[in-house]
C-alpha cells in the first residue's frame, strides 16, 4: 500500500506542474493569445455553432416549428435526392468543373510563382506582383460583366473570331465553351493571389544551393528542377490536399451569373442545386442533406489524399 501511494505521488505532481506550466505560458504569451482570440471567436460562431443546423437534414424542417419541433424523417431526403432523375447530371457537371480546376487552375499559381522567383529586378517584380494581386479584389459580378462585354454577340472578341473563322462562336451560350469560360475567369482572377503562399515558401530556399549548383555547371532550368521544386514540394502537397477538400465545391454565385437558358445543361452543379432547393424553393432540409453529403465526401477526400501523401513520403496535412 505504501509502495502504491509513493508511486501515485509523481503522477499528481506531474499534473500540477502541467497546469502550472500552462498558466505561466498563458501569462507570458498573453498578447499573442489575445491576437488569437478574434480568429477563435470567428471559427466558433460561424463554423462550429452552425453545425447544429445539420440536424435539419434528418427532419422535415419547418421554420415556424424550429429545429426541435420539426418532424424527424431520418434518411428521407438522402433517398429523395438519389431518386431524383437528374442528380447524375448535377454530379457530372460538378466533377468536370472540379477536375478542370485541378488540372488547369491549381498549377497556375505555382508556375507564376516560379517565373516571378526568376526575376532579377526586385522593383519590377514587386510592381508585377501588385498588378497580379488586383484581380482578386474585383467582384465576380464585375468579372462576369467584363466577360459578357468581350465575348457577347456585340463584343470585340466575338466579332474578331467571327472575322477570322468566318462563323461566329457563341461563347456564352454553348455548354462546351461555358466550362472554359468559368476556368478562364478563375485563373485570371485568382492566380496572382494564389502565388503568395508559394512565393513565401520560395524565400526559404537556401541561395547557397544555387551557387553550388552553378559552380558545378547547372543552368537555370536544372536549378529549377533539382532545387526550387523540391524545396516547395511539401507546400505543393499541402495545398493539393486542401484542394481535394473542395473538389465538390464549385460555388453558386459565379455559375448563376454566367448561366442562361442555352448553357444550363453545363451550369447545373451541386452547389447550384443546393441554392435552388434551399433559398429559392425553401426546402431547407433537402438542401442541407445534399450539403451534408458533399461535406462527408470532402472529408473522405482530405483524409484519403493525406494518407496517400504519407505513403509517398510526404509530411501531409497532419
Amino acid at each position: 500500500m505504501k509502495a502504491k501511494a509513493v508511486q501515485a505521488q509523481p503522477h499528481s505532481g506531474t499534473g500540477g506542474s502541467y497546469w502550472k506550466k500552462l498558466g505561466s505560458d498563458l501569462s507570458r504569451d498573453r498578447w499573442l493569445y489575445l491576437l488569437l482570440l478574434p480568429g477563435l471567436v470567428y471559427f466558433i460562431v460561424f463554423k462550429y455553432l452552425p453545425m447544429w443546423g445539420i440536424v435539419i437534414a434528418f427532419e422535415n424542417y419547418v421554420p415556424f416549428s424550429g429545429v426541435l419541433g420539426s418532424e424527424w424523417v431520418g434518411l428521407k431526403w438522402f433517398e429523395y435526392f438519389f431518386k431524383f432523375p437528374s442528380w447524375t447530371r448535377y454530379l457530372y457537371n460538378t466533377l468536370i468543373l472540379s477536375f478542370m480546376n485541378l488540372v488547369f487552375y491549381f498549377p497556375a499559381p505555382i508556375l507564376l510563382a516560379l517565373m516571378l522567383n526568376e526575376m532579377r529586378s526586385l522593383r519590377y517584380k514587386k510592381l508585377l506582383q501588385t498588378f497580379l494581386y488586383v484581380p482578386h479584389f474585383i467582384s465576380i459580378v464585375i468579372v462576369v460583366s467584363i466577360t459578357m462585354m468581350l465575348f457577347g454577340s456585340s463584343g470585340i472578341v466575338y466579332k474578331l473570331v467571327e472575322q477570322l473563322l468566318g462563323t461566329p462562336i457563341n461563347f456564352l451560350g454553348s455548354p462546351g465553351t461555358f466550362r472554359w469560360m468559368i476556368i478562364g475567369q478563375t485563373i485570371w482572377k485568382e492566380t496572382g493571389w494564389g502565388t503568395i503562399i508559394f512565393l513565401a515558401a520560395l524565400t526559404n530556399v537556401d541561395t547557397q544551393l544555387y551557387e553550388a549548383a552553378m559552380v558545378d555547371g547547372a543552368g537555370r532550368l536544372r536549378c529549377l528542377w533539382h532545387i526550387t521544386l523540391p524545396a516547395i514540394r511539401s507546400t505543393i502537397v499541402l495545398m493539393l490536399i486542401l484542394r481535394m477538400g473542395s473538389m465538390l465545391d464549385t460555388g453558386y454565385d459565379h455559375l448563376i451569373l454566367m448561366a442562361n437558358s442555352l448553357n444550363r445543361s453545363a451550369s447545373q452543379t451541386l452547389d447550384v442545386f443546393v441554392y435552388q432547393q434551399g433559398l429559392q424553393q425553401g426546402q431547407f432540409s433537402y438542401a442541407s442533406a445534399v450539403g451534408l453529403m458533399k461535406s462527408v465526401v470532402s472529408v473522405v477526400l482530405v483524409v484519403g489524399s493525406n494518407k496517400i501523401a504519407h505513403l509517398l513520403g510526404e509530411q501531409g496535412l497532419y
